[in-house]
């Protein structure tokens, strides 16, 4: 599919350092987001540290006071504990406050004990934080890796455009494209743009922003399914094209210049009429979707089973979280039959959570 383009004068041109924009609340939403990044961090990592040093040589005290102890699930997975533990050791009294985060599906009440790190006797946690351990870490990381990927995208994109504004002011070659105009938010005055390179040649499907004052609209040349076609321009080596105005005035050129590259293309244009609005495109449907969340749920099902059996029979260590945490939820029948398997392997050994008697050690 071709559009309309126009000749512009073949030499070096300079463009409006206004004619290309951040997305609208890239400079909000970057500070929140690296705010909770930050706060995840810290609120995390200093426990999984303490207890990661404790399970390297962990002592169960079983004269400890454990106090105001309580979990609490949030939208079902997100399980907080958090308990004031009193104890002494060697003659020395402690008073500690400790606060653990996984995820688990659990419902009930969590059964657990006080341990200390026999090296640093200071450092104290509960057994379930040491059960929890690598759920601990995955969830942490988990949470780190996507927060900090999106401040790492925003900030890349805030740069991008940075660079892109920089270099407008100086004169080069300009390279005419079409582009296809992605989504159109009219806030008071002005027009806010969305729109990515889908069309062109290079097809680099990079999306950027514009805004356009009262009066002022895009060169639309055509369309592409619901979608306006609107020009655009290469400034030389620019990581991102230059939404054009209507009347050309984004290009640092003479009036006589802009009616003369106007012209042919409105010749051209005469009789269509073009409307800068964005539809939304026609989505799957229900029973398609249906069947696509389906798949997943049994595809993570299939995953989820898979690494239990593997757990239960194979594992080098009882103590595999997520294993423990997933032979903990399964119903009462398999739950005994992993906890048979584990035990035939590690019955002369602690027990792991999911498995363990009433005194939190032995194999029930």
């Amino acid at each position: 599919m071709t559009f309309p383009t126009i000749q512009l004068p073949q030499r070096a041109l300079k463009l409006a350092q206004g004619a290309i924009t951040t997305a609208r609340g890239s400079y909000f939403s970057l500070p929140i987001v690296l705010a909770l990044t930050v706060f995840m961090v810290v609120w995390e990592a200093p426990g999984i540290l303490r207890d990661w040093t404790i399970n390297q040589n962990p002592v169960m005290l079983d004269s400890g006071d454990i106090r105001n102890g309580k979990c609490e699930t949030r939208k079902g997975f997100f399980t907080t504990c958090s308990a004031h533990l009193n104890y002494a050791y060697n003659g020395q009294k402690y008073d500690k406050d400790v606060e653990i985060m996984f995820v688990d599906a659990h419902t009930g009440d969590y059964e657990t004990s006080l341990v200390i790190s026999g090296e640093h006797p200071e450092l104290a946690t509960l057994s379930l934080g040491i059960d929890k351990l690598w759920n601990r870490i995955i969830t942490l990381a988990v949470f780190a890796v996507l927060l900090g990927g999106v401040s790492l995208g925003l900030i890349y994109q805030i740069l991008r455009v940075w660079r892109v504004r920089g270099g407008l002011s100086r004169p080069a070659d300009l390279v005419p494209v079409p582009v296809e105009i992605t989504g159109v938010d009219r806030a008071g005055k002005r027009l806010n743009v969305t729109y990515a390179d889908k069309i062109s040649g290079r097809k680099t499907g990079r999306a950027a922003h514009t805004r356009f004052e009262l009066g002022q609209e895009p060169l639309l040349v055509g369309t592409k399914g619901d979608h306006a076609v609107a020009l655009a321009v290469w400034h030389g080596k620019s990581a991102l094209p230059i939404l054009l105005d209507k009347q050309l005035e984004r290009i640092d050129m003479t009036a006589e210049e802009r009616s003369r590259a106007l012209a042919p293309l409105t010749a051209e244009l005469v009789g269509q009429q073009l409307e800068l609005v964005t539809q939304r495109k026609k989505g799957p449907s229900i029973t398609a979707r249906l069947a696509r969340v389906l798949l997943v749920i049994l595809l993570i099902i299939g995953a989820v089973f898979g690494y239990w059996v593997w757990y239960v029979t194979s594992a080098d260590s009882q103590f595999n979280s997520p294993g423990m945490d997933i032979n903990n939820m399964m119903p009462a029948p398999l739950n005994n039959w992993g906890c048979a398997q584990l035990k035939k392997r590690f019955g002369d050994q602690r027990a792991p959570f999911g498995c363990v008697a009433s005194d939190f050690t032995s194999w029930r």
